[in-house]
């Protein structure tokens, strides 16, 4: 395994708005992915605390999502294989969060 990455996302919707998004998000990305054979084997709550592990061509990403009053840290584990994407994924994930969580409803 290579080293975890982290993404931190600041918000400013307060811990339970954050985390009903981030609910709602990884429910539509759910059907996304699983149209392009990507399987989310894992997604628990915890308190504030978002267990994941995915799976796509053989090879499985798992972490934590920690949900705080202002700010969502992302916790990214990859194989070995995966980590030389890894600054591609820290950007996708930063981009995306920031979406799901800067934009007023």
């Amino acid at each position: 395994m290579a080293k975890p990455m982290v993404v931190e996302i600041p918000h400013e919707l307060g811990r339970d708005e954050a985390r009903k998004r981030i609910d709602e998000g990884t429910a539509r990305v759910r059907d996304a992915l699983a149209k392009s054979g990507i399987a989310i084997n894992t997604l628990n709550w915890t308190g504030d605390r978002l267990d994941y592990s995915v799976t796509a061509l053989t090879q499985t990403v798992d972490g934590q999502i920690d949900v705080g009053q202002d700010v969502v840290r992302v916790e990214v584990r990859m194989p070995l294989l995966l980590s030389m994407f890894a600054q591609k994924i820290q950007q996708i994930v930063g981009k995306e969060g920031n979406k799901l969580l800067l934009t007023k409803k």
